[in-house]
């Protein structure tokens, strides 16, 4: 089975993308890239994901926008859940300039047989697709406070955010249950000198947490992920916090 995570470009701009190979109970990575061009990225899936090759993808954009006007009932959970934590994500509807774009991604997908799975049978092959959105995910699977805050500011806190990322992924993602096999030095970050050469980290990094997030889906399904919305509002997957928040209580967050 394989796990294709996508940082896609919602307007302009490059796009993350990360495979990963699950074998031997590990996932392992096949490939770290950043593409520009729709078409070369669906080329690029074909190229890892030929027909009939059980795989997920997992892409962070918003793939299925039913509403014309204001706010996805996803996007809504995200603010009620994650707020806290600064991990609300941006409201998508029709209207906005990006949504023809992340639509037809999705629709492309599904024309390759990818299918929409906001339930899912755990460790069971197939051709599946899932919209994901790593802050939140992130915050989850490394039992933070907040958000780590390498999008906006100035580049040395940035890159100081983002390297705690590569920290915790090379630390925690490869203790979990499906495990990553990886070394501390599996991405370049010594070069790190140009908002050019961290958006590209960024947006690599951020494809790696999409992959395994779709990985995280489909070992244990609803029983450790929570789904923010359906596959007519739109829907969101999230990894359960691995340790308990206070005051809180598990949902499934449908609704």
């Amino acid at each position: 089975m394989k796990f294709i995570g996508i940082d896609l470009g919602w307007s302009s701009g490059k796009s993350g993308l990360c495979c990963l190979q699950y074998s031997d109970k590990k996932l392992k990575i096949l490939d770290l890239d950043c593409i520009l061009e729709i078409e070369d990225i669906l080329n690029w899936i074909d190229n890892f994901t030929p027909l009939l090759t059980p795989a997920l993808i997992a892409v962070d954009a918003p793939t299925i926008i039913p509403n014309q006007t204001g706010t996805r009932l996803p996007d809504k959970l995200t603010h009620k859940y994650f707020g806290r934590y600064h991990a609300g994500c941006y409201p998508a509807n029709l209207n906005r300039p990006f949504a023809q774009k992340t639509v037809n991604f999705g629709m492309s997908l599904a024309a390759k047989g990818f299918i929409h799975a906001p339930t899912i049978e755990p460790q069971q092959p197939g051709r599946f697709q899932i919209e994901v959105y790593p802050h939140p995910a992130i915050v989850n699977l490394f039992g933070l406070e907040k958000i780590l805050k390498y999008k906006k500011g100035k580049l040395a806190d940035r890159k100081s955010e983002l390297l705690k990322l590569h920290q915790y992924i090379t630390n925690i993602l490869t203790t979990l249950e499906p495990t990553l096999e990886i070394s501390e030095n599996f991405l370049d970050t010594e070069n790190i000198n140009s908002i050019a050469t961290l958006k590209i980290t960024e947006d690599k990094l951020d494809s790696l947490i999409c992959a395994y997030i779709g990985a995280y889906w489909w070992y244990w399904g609803q029983a450790k992920n929570l789904v923010l919305g359906d596959d007519t509002t739109g829907y969101i997957v999230v990894p359960e916090r691995l340790a308990p928040l206070r005051g809180s209580q598990k949902s499934k967050a449908s609704a």
